[in-house]
């Protein structure tokens, strides 16, 4: 008579197929868990924050090259993003979606006409824990950066005619299919733009400036994220780009923490130190 082992009995086979099973479980809780883990990264206590840099007109990234330097000296992770300069809109958005890539906080910092920009890329990002404006437009809802320091309140920007280039180029994208690049001419640059630069360095930056459009110099802000954020802001006192009274205007309105620094628009490259200071102190105080 063959004997067989009780209903519930672990057999040899019965137990290696346990095993298996256990093993199998354990591997694949290992795999949901790393997967996790690399879809939502956590951020270390303390980490310190991201500090996102948006370059204005007439200049690119590179205009950042000393302060990134300092700054990661410092210990802080660094973006220079790239500005497109092309519609207050489209440059905002394209800014919002590098900003949308990082985990952690961040003080966003904006030169010049990325100023206008950061005012409407921060919007509803809720990682964005400072504003800080260097030399820069800090504008309002319904102003562009062409209205919102009337000249005859806030003179001493040369801007103008005599100093700006217009050339047209085809865009799909505005009324008309046409828009127009304005370029600061390259005898004026200097004297526009960055008075305490080295004369050689900044015709080196004339040649190599990148246009705004003539759609992102009129195009009208959105809702601005300094009303819900804090932001900082350095007057640049020597600035012949956006009239100093101006800027003092739009970052008291703005309720900003506000610093001065004698220097032309050129500030992240003459004064480097005055704005990495200011940077780090809007990440230290947000």
């Amino acid at each position: 008579m063959h004997r067989y082992p009780p209903r519930h009995a672990a057999t040899p086979i019965h137990r290696t197929v346990r095993t298996l099973a256990t093993a199998a479980t354990a591997l694949l809780l290992l795999i949901i868990g790393t997967v996790s883990a690399s879809a939502s990264p956590s951020v270390p206590r303390g980490a310190k924050p991201t500090i996102v840099l948006v370059h204005g007109a007439f200049a690119d990234s590179s205009g950042w090259n000393a302060d990134v330097a300092a700054l990661q000296r410092l210990g802080y992770p660094v973006v220079a993003a790239p500005n497109p300069l092309r519609g207050l809109t489209r440059d905002a958005d394209y800014v919002r979606s590098v900003l949308q890539t990082i985990t952690g906080p961040i003080v966003l910092v904006g030169h010049s006409y990325g100023g206008a920009v950061i005012t409407n890329a921060a919007r509803s990002v809720s990682n964005v824990k400072a504003l800080v404006y260097v030399g820069a437009f800090v504008p309002a809802r319904g102003e562009s950066i062409a209205t919102v320091l009337d000249p005859t309140v806030y003179p001493g920007s040369l801007l103008g005619p005599d100093t700006v280039a217009l050339r047209p180029f085809p865009d799909p994208a505005v009324a008309g299919g046409v828009d127009y690049d304005l370029t600061i001419k390259p005898a004026a640059f200097r004297s526009v733009f960055a008075g305490d630069v080295p004369a050689a360095s900044a015709a080196l930056m004339a040649v190599t400036q990148r246009p705004l459009s003539l759609t992102a110099n009129t195009e009208p802000s959105g809702e601005p994220a300094w009303q819900t954020i804090p932001s900082w802001d350095l007057i640049t006192l020597d600035d012949h780009a956006i009239a100093p009274a101006g800027q003092r205007f739009m970052a008291q309105r703005a309720h900003a923490h506000i610093r001065t620094v004698r220097s032309s628009h050129a500030v992240m490259i003459s004064h480097p130190d005055a704005v990495v200071r200011i940077i780090v102190e809007a990440a230290q105080q947000s």
